[in-house]
């Protein structure tokens, strides 16, 4: 997959593979992601998908999922894919219909896809499904406003 940086023979990857991953490897870095114990399964443009097994700390007062973890799971992903073109993209906007409550032990899936993106705004669409039986979740609608700065440079490939 393109989000496993590869640092045996990277010079002799295609400039856009390497790119990508240098994007992957940046994203990677994410400390907050890396406490709660969510993986990036898959990063590339305009797209990521983030996984997280719920323990038995990130329940409510109600044994459930706390609501929080679930808008912090989809948010991982938002930025990933926000951010999935190397340019800085911060949020604007975030607004999430929680559908389906989840418990200790499931293993949840976050998925988001870029909607639209037209100058400095993008529009993304955040899915949050228990992996075992797909039921959905959550939904999210959020958009990123991308900075005149890139955290990756673009290439002759995709300016």
């Amino acid at each position: 997959m393109c989000f496993q940086p590869d640092n045996e023979g990277t010079e002799k990857m295609p400039t856009e593979t390497a790119r990508q991953n240098a994007i992957a490897t940046h994203i990677l870095k994410d400390p907050f992601a890396r406490k709660l114990g969510a993986r990036f399964e898959a990063i590339r443009p305009g797209y990521s998908r983030v996984t997280l097994t719920v323990d038995q700390d990130m329940v409510n007062f109600h044994g459930m999922t706390h609501g929080g973890l679930i808008f912090a799971l989809a948010d991982m992903a938002f930025a990933a894919a926000g951010n999935s073109h190397g340019q800085t993209a911060v949020a604007l906007n975030a607004n999430m219909t929680f559908l389906k409550p989840s418990q200790p032990g499931d293993r949840l899936v976050a998925e988001a896809r870029e909607i639209q993106a037209e100058g400095p705004t993008a529009l993304y669409e955040i899915t949050v499904r228990e992996a075992a039986s797909e039921m959905l979740l959550a939904c999210k609608q959020a958009t990123v406003f991308r900075k005149k700065e890139w955290f990756v440079a673009p290439t002759a490939e995709n300016p």
